[in-house]
């Protein structure tokens, strides 16, 4: 009985592994076909293709659209962002400029006045008076920073004038622009004193030189140094134009200054403790232009 069932399991294992081996095989070798597509299908794909590729010709270009939009406002915020840093560095570029030109003209007015034995007072220009033509300037510093009336005003160029007005924190030169501005002068070639008004908005006067002084057009002229309201030595200017009168014992010759006031944006404040002289100096001067009015007359 046993044999029996032994053998009918022996050919139910055969009968499987033979059944697996050609599922097999079949698998192995059989062809994939592509389905037919009906009439019907046909219609349908034909029709609704064209749409279906423009929906997504469509899609595609307001993506692309989107997408650039986008990139241009990035790019768009960069630019204006690049822009200000670069007028940032412009401006920064400039400012730095403009310190240099600063520090080298205060440099070339500390190495101006290392000759000189006064204490000096470093001032910027803030205003001029509009009524003057350049005759008066206002300086940033006063009472405050030690400035005193009567005060010389110089620069590395030549002389600007003296401090006539105070206040704490400011200061007003009349300049030798002004004709009630008088300054004993020299002619530095051939030592010959005269003395200096203002004459008009660009020009000054050097008055009471005698005819016979040989002064010629171009020569420097200079500060006396009477008195010490000015130290001796300071350029005021050249002469451009000699007047020999016909009549008279003096001549005129017109000063272009050294400084060109238009220009001015720095000075030099010349202070001194000596205040008696300078108002024996002062007195001294009006002393002189009344004795040589009344020389003139006689």
């Amino acid at each position: 009985m046993r044999l029996i069932e032994d053998k009918d399991r022996r050919q139910r294992a055969i009968l499987n592994f033979i059944v697996l081996f050609i599922s097999l095989v079949g698998v192995a070798k059989r062809n994939y076909v592509l389905d037919k597509t009906s009439a019907f299908e046909d219609i349908l794909i034909d029709s609704f293709a064209p749409l279906q590729s423009s929906v997504t010709s469509v899609r595609s270009e307001v993506g692309n659209f989107f997408d650039h939009y986008i990139a241009n406002i990035s790019a768009s915020k960069n630019n204006i962002e690049l822009s200000r840093k670069i007028e940032d560095l412009e401006n920064k570029i400039f400012e730095f400029k403009e310190l240099s030109k600063e520090n080298k003209r205060l440099k070339k007015l500390l190495d101006f006045g290392e000759g000189i034995s006064y204490r000096k007072v470093l001032a910027q220009v803030v205003a001029w008076d509009a009524n003057s033509d350049f005759k008066v300037i206002r300086i940033n510093k006063g009472l405050k920073d030690g400035v005193q009336l009567q005060a010389a005003v110089v620069t590395s160029e030549g002389l600007v004038g003296y401090i006539y007005r105070l206040t704490d924190h400011f200061a007003d030169i009349l300049t030798v622009l002004d004709a009630n501005n008088r300054v004993d002068g020299l002619i530095q070639r051939v030592r010959s004193h005269g003395i200096i008004e203002g004459y008009n908005n660009e020009k000054s006067i050097m008055k009471y030189i005698s005819r016979a002084e040989p002064i010629i057009l171009g020569d420097i002229v200079i500060t006396s140094g009477l008195g010490n309201i000015y130290p001796k030595g300071i350029k005021v200017g050249t002469v451009s134009h000699i007047e020999r009168e016909s009549y008279g014992i003096t001549q005129n010759v017109e000063i272009t200054p050294a400084v060109d006031f238009g220009r001015l944006e720095e000075v030099v404040i010349l202070l001194s403790d000596e205040d008696e002289q300078k108002r024996r100096e002062w007195e001294a001067l009006d002393q002189m232009d009344e004795d040589a009015d009344n020389k003139e007359k006689k």
